[in-house]
């Protein structure tokens, strides 16, 4: 089956290119045109991570050459827009430290300090955290950790002071306030106002867990703990990401290892077992073990976790395999769109679709991870 996933990964980029890509399915129902964009960052950060673990020249090629064609020689970028400050906007540029290290390039090193231009002015809550976006006044959300932090921590380490107190500070924030002690999870989004029409009056929190965002804050800060030095800081995060995997670990179902669209509803009618967030945590405690944060159980844990995607959601059919289960997208707000009110009912509403690369490129990522524990 290993053979078959490396054979769908590469015909995904063999259909793909800057101005159209084979895994952007949100952009190809609405009919967008290219853009810099969170989804193609988390498939090209997943190529890197293959072409390190392969050795293959070919992923590092196109990935090298999607990123090529948006940075333009003075570091600006194609389509991007500072002043939406937009977190997820950020999350591709992770991509380009590894680029400029390996092909010296200095238009990539001129793009991240245009990304990090936008970290400098972006709008904060008043206990300091990033606004998720310019439309979602005072808000964090869980998926914004991932979008911005790594990015951030990179150019700490790679470009500025080594400073991580401001990420560490931010992190401190969302467990602070977004954490629930009895259920050990994540909150799907905070509002420091408590004005959002989805957020409490009391406490500000969103009403549910959303599987996606637990899992984009399990990734930020397995990775994060690789980034950052080891230190006051890395040691902090290092409590903070246990606490999560041991919180998420007790709601995997028995018998696939997976993970429910909303975590701590598992059975309830109309959840199902989600494959990006199930990626995302098997990826997380994957790499944890690895790492030696986590117990070595847990690679065990993501072990099981990946295998049960596989068995449950990856078809071979007509000569191509199919990546199914895959929350389409799922968010909070804005005004004018309350659908979006964070309920059980909205979160199990959304399409469920396959090869969409929100679940693709957490996919590849975690079997970069089972490579690694497989030695190859």
């Amino acid at each position: 089956m290993y053979e078959k996933i490396d054979a769908y990964v590469l015909s995904l980029i063999e259909k793909s290119s800057p101005a159209c890509t084979a895994w952007n399915i949100e952009s190809v129902r609405e009919g967008k045109p290219a853009s810099w964009n969170y989804i193609d960052g988390c498939m090209i950060t997943a190529l890197l991570a293959m072409s390190e673990i392969t050795g293959d020249q070919r992923y590092f090629d196109f990935a090298e050459g999607f990123i090529d064609w948006f940075v333009q020689e003075d570091g600006s970028i194609r389509t991007y827009d500072r002043k939406k400050y937009n977190l997820d906007d950020i999350n591709e540029g992770r991509v380009l430290f590894t680029l400029y290290a390996r092909t010296g390039k200095e238009k990539y090193k001129k793009a991240a300090g245009t990304l990090f231009q936008q970290i400098r002015e972006q709008p904060r809550t008043f206990e300091g955290n990033f606004w998720h976006k310019a439309i979602y006044p005072n808000q964090v959300w869980l998926d914004g950790l991932y979008m911005a932090q790594p990015f951030y921590a990179l150019y700490e380490k790679n470009f500025g002071t080594g400073d991580y107190s401001d990420i560490l500070s931010q992190i401190e924030n969302v467990r602070r306030h977004m954490f629930d002690e009895d259920k050990k999870l994540c909150y799907h989004g905070y509002d420091a106002s408590r004005s959002a029409f989805w957020a409490d009056k009391e406490t500000g929190l969103s009403q549910n867990f959303w599987l996606r965002s637990i899992g984009w804050f399990a990734v930020a800060l397995a990775d994060l703990c690789e980034i950052i030095p080891e230190g006051a800081a890395n040691a902090r995060l290092r409590v903070i990401f246990r606490e999560l995997m041991e919180g998420a670990a007790r709601y995997a179902d028995a018998e696939t290892g997976m993970y429910w669209q909303v975590p701590d509803q598992g059975g309830r009618e109309g959840n199902y077992l989600e494959t990006s967030g199930s990626s995302m945590l098997a990826y997380a405690m994957l790499k944890g073990a690895r790492l030696g944060i986590l117990e070595k159980d847990y690679a065990a844990k993501g072990e099981k976790t990946f295998r049960g995607i596989v068995e449950k959601y990856l078809s071979f059919t007509d000569g191509e395999l199919n990546l199914g289960g895959i929350c389409l997208v799922a968010g909070l707000g804005p005004e004018d769109n309350r659908r979006r009110d964070g309920s059980y009912e909205y979160y199990i509403s959304e399409p469920v679709v396959e090869n969409d690369a929100k679940g693709v490129a957490p996919f590849v990522l975690c079997y970069t991870e089972i490579k690694r524990l497989a030695g190859s």
